[in-house]
């Protein structure tokens, strides 16, 4: 088949819709980029986004995904390829998600200037992030912390982190991992630092918005290179729901596509992420939420599910971690675990409630 792929204009938007084209055409078909400009897009403009913030209802209908909907609709495009966090827990009716590819490293990532990791920053220091799930498990670790709205995509970040506009910045593994060379670049140590091997030793090289094309990235631009300090373990920064993976989605009655597509899920992706999904959407859904989960498959074998809720200032957290039954679904494990954060108070904890009292109550039961 001839498959139109719809992108945002992003670098990583591209990479990924540029990596699902080129798994698309090592089975046969032939494929081609249209691309969709979103509220998403348009929100990483500081201006349009003071003017418009994210409301509940348009959270829910997705600021990544209405236009690229749209697209699927009108038969401009016959699939679109999104950041799975970005995506509703709940997808309309009309479309379907064909395929989950491979995940990528679902964690976060602390980037800054100096060799500092997240207990070695410097008291009050600036983060830059609009994640309240992040500032939120962030605060229950470092209260001291401050917080900067740092927009824009991952380079523009990266940038701005340079510039001084903040002190450390907080990112997606997976984006930045994806990016490679037009972004990354290995960093040699030398033995006698005290950074010496531990890894990943990773230098970001950034670069302003335009294109540079894909070998034309300058070698170093003064003031605008940092690093990745750490990579955080679930248990100091628990990720977003289906942080890492890719969600490819098409109209429901497009069955060539859907067919087309298949071959490209990967089913241990499929149930980690959708059990996640399944935990935000048990709690209420959408991606404002200050809620964190990861389903893994351990050494063992066994599959587990960790979910985190915590208050949005850092001062109460609600943690639950679970292993799959046998056969059991991904809603059935992801309901689970949502059902034991509610009943220790994680409803009426997002919902800004009297914690002291909720945990209290929890404790006697």
């Amino acid at each position: 088949m001839h498959l139109r792929i719809g992108s945002r204009g992003s670098k990583l938007a591209l990479w990924q819709s540029n990596h699902i084209a080129a798994r698309l055409r090592s089975l046969g078909h032939t494929t081609e980029i249209v691309l969709v400009k979103t509220i998403g897009d348009r929100m990483q403009n500081e201006a349009f986004a003071a003017a418009n913030p994210i409301t509940p209802e348009l959270d829910g209908k997705g600021i990544f995904i209405k236009e690229m909907e749209e697209a699927l609709l009108s038969g401009t495009i016959d699939l679109a390829v999104h950041s799975l966090k970005d995506l509703p827990t709940q997808v309309d009716p009309h479309f379907t998600l064909a395929a989950i590819p491979e995940r990528a490293d679902p964690r976060d990532a602390l980037l800054c200037p100096e060799w500092l990791q997240l207990h070695t920053l410097p008291e009050g220091s600036r983060i830059g992030t609009t994640s309240p799930r992040r500032t939120a498990q962030l605060l229950a670790h470092r209260p001291d912390l401050r917080f900067i709205a740092i927009r824009g995509n991952v380079d523009t970040r990266i940038r701005k982190l340079a510039e001084g506009q903040c002190d450390a910045l907080v990112l997606a593994c997976a984006g930045l991992d994806r990016l490679g060379s037009s972004l990354l670049r290995s960093v040699e140590l030398d033995p006698a630092h005290p950074e010496f091997g531990r890894e990943p030793h990773i230098e970001c090289v950034t670069h302003p918005d335009e294109d540079h094309g894909e070998t034309a990235v300058p070698e170093h631009l003064p003031g605008q290179a940092d690093w990745i300090r750490e990579r955080f373990e679930p248990d100091t920064l628990c990720p977003a729901p289906g942080q890492g993976a890719l969600a490819i989605e098409v109209s429901r009655s497009a069955s060539e596509v859907i067919a087309a597509v298949a071959p490209l899920d990967d089913v241990s992706a499929r149930f980690a992420t959708e059990s996640e999904r399944w935990v935000l959407h048990a709690l209420g859904g959408g991606c404002a939420l200050p809620v964190g989960a990861l389903c893994s498959r351990q050494d063992s074998g066994d599959i587990t599910l960790q979910a985190v809720v915590t208050a949005p200032d850092g001062e109460h957290m609600i943690t639950a971690t679970a292993w799959a039954l046998p056969g059991e679904t991904s809603e059935a494990f992801g309901s689970r675990v949502a059902a034991d954060l509610s009943a220790r108070g994680a409803v009426s904890l997002l919902a800004g409630e009297d914690v002291e009292s909720l945990l209290d109550e929890a404790v006697q039961a």
